[in-house]
């Protein structure tokens, strides 16, 4: 019986997209495991193997929708989105909901335990990846190859110095940037 497996990256990330990816290996891609416990360098090594070895399916909402929608609503949607698009029997979540969907099983840390959830977590994880590096040669000051959208320090320092690029969620709110006033 198949199993269709579900990883996000992007969820907390101040800028850059949201990217959900789903999973069904038809073989075995060996070194596969939670995307934030390997390398880059084996990220990007595996993420053809992958692509080679499944049918899957990648969503990604760009910064404008997230603030628009809401990270609840744009994780409802793609995750219905994989589920029209990769049939299967059983579809298993990393995390601990199911944003109101349907027929969507849950586990808190399945992209350490469950291939088919790992090769997602690295398919989510170089695709969000990828974007940041593309948006570092648009706006090299930010340092987005470096965090990847998080909210660093070195990335507050930039949107103090630059202000926000459309890339930027602006419905995130850092408390490093917000003024107080007396």
């Amino acid at each position: 019986m198949a199993l269709c497996g579900i990883d996000e990256a992007g969820r907390g990330p101040i800028a850059g997209s949201l990217v959900v990816a789903g999973v069904i290996l038809h073989n075995p891609v060996e070194g596969l495991m939670d995307s934030k416990q390997i390398s880059e360098k084996k990220r990007e090594l595996l993420y053809p193997q992958i692509i080679e070895n499944a049918t899957y399916h990648i969503v990604s909402f760009p910064a404008h929708s997230v603030d628009e929608l809401g990270i609840s609503k744009c994780m409802t949607i793609a995750l219905k989105e994989i589920q029209s698009n990769v049939k299967c029997d059983n579809y298993l979540f990393d995390g601990n909901t199911t944003f109101g969907v349907d027929n969507l099983e849950t586990m808190v840390k399945a992209d350490a335990t469950v291939q088919e959830v790992s090769a997602a977590s690295i398919l989510a994880k170089v695709t969000h990846d990828r974007e940041m590096i593309e948006f570092s040669r648009v706006y090299p000051e930010y340092g987005f190859e470096k965090h990847k959208g998080y909210g660093t320090k070195l990335h507050v320092e930039a949107i103090r110095q630059y202000g926000y690029t459309p890339e930027h969620r602006r419905s995130f709110r850092l408390k490093a940037l917000e003024t107080t006033l007396f």
